[in-house]
């Protein structure tokens, strides 16, 4: 069973328009609505690909209670974690020529009791994980710290973890030595202060993360492929991607698909690459 772990869940809705002009009436050629969060899209790709999983997230008010109705009804298993204030609600611009336009709302601010419930409720779900992957950015009220606790914690109940956020956060993560980690190519460059031009910049950039404390790097470089970096060794793969439609939670599927393949060497890469193109 994979587990994952979303402290900031959302319940997204994408419009597809033509393209976007600053101060025009835009009318949407489509709609839909989705539960949200990185984790939970990891969640998703999981149970796709036929594998049980359970997603750890705080929930409330009515698009709390929605997203958890969203994923029930896609079979996926809920742990919720009641939270006083309401689930963000995000909006996604989706362009015909593939360019997407994010509003992501900054969600409820979790108080310690809630923070609390929230360890606990992964530390009684993960007795049956194989993985925990932890997932996207953290609501008002944890510190930063707050993947690095439960890191440890993972690490002291034996199961291992994976790890896709940013910042700070990340940052501090590492020092507790996450099994993954799973940046894309801004959040490469963010942690290791510089830009990343080439490939081979994005593997130095890897290679300072592990040594920095991460076991192995899973970096989604967007259309140039992604790129792993482990005990092991080191490997790239690409896919051909004819038309893009729409880059939402390419890199959540990714991790899934990584996952799902055991997590690592160059098998589950390849399922990484396969499962982000899809």
């Amino acid at each position: 069973m994979i587990l994952t772990v979303t402290p900031n869940p959302s319940l997204d809705r994408t419009y597809e328009v033509p393209s976007l002009d600053r101060g025009e009436v835009v009318r949407a050629t489509g709609e839909r609505v989705d539960p949200g969060g990185k984790g939970v899209n990891v969640s998703r790709a999981v149970a796709a690909a036929g594998r049980r999983t359970v997603a750890v997230l705080p929930l409330g008010g009515a698009p709390g209670a929605l997203v958890a109705d969203l994923l029930d009804a896609q079979g996926i298993e809920v742990a919720p974690v009641p939270v006083a204030g309401a689930t963000r609600s995000n909006i996604a611009l989706a362009e015909t020529d593939g360019v997407l336009t994010k509003i992501n709302a900054p969600g409820p601010e979790l108080t310690a009791a809630e923070q609390e419930l929230l360890l606990d409720t992964v530390r009684r779900q993960s007795r049956d994980a194989d993985w925990i992957a932890c997932c996207g950015s953290l609501p008002r009220g944890l510190a930063p710290s707050w993947y690095a606790d439960l890191v440890a914690r993972a690490h002291a109940a034996g199961v291992r973890i994976a790890l896709d956020t940013s910042g700070p956060a990340l940052l501090a993560a590492l020092r507790e030595r996450p099994d993954v980690v799973k940046p894309n190519a801004e959040e490469l460059a963010e942690a290791v202060g510089r830009p990343l031009t080439t490939v081979g910049d994005a593997l130095k950039a890897a290679e300072e993360l592990r040594g920095s404390g991460a076991r192995a790097v899973l970096a989604s470089l967007g259309a140039d492929g992604q790129l792993l970096v482990d005990d092991d060794g080191a490997w790239f793969g690409t896919a051909r991607v004819d038309a893009v439609r729409s880059n939402v939670g390419a890199g959540d599927s990714s991790l899934a698909g990584f996952l799902v393949a055991g997590g690592r060497g160059p098998r589950a890469l390849a399922s990484a690459v396969a499962h982000g193109a899809a």
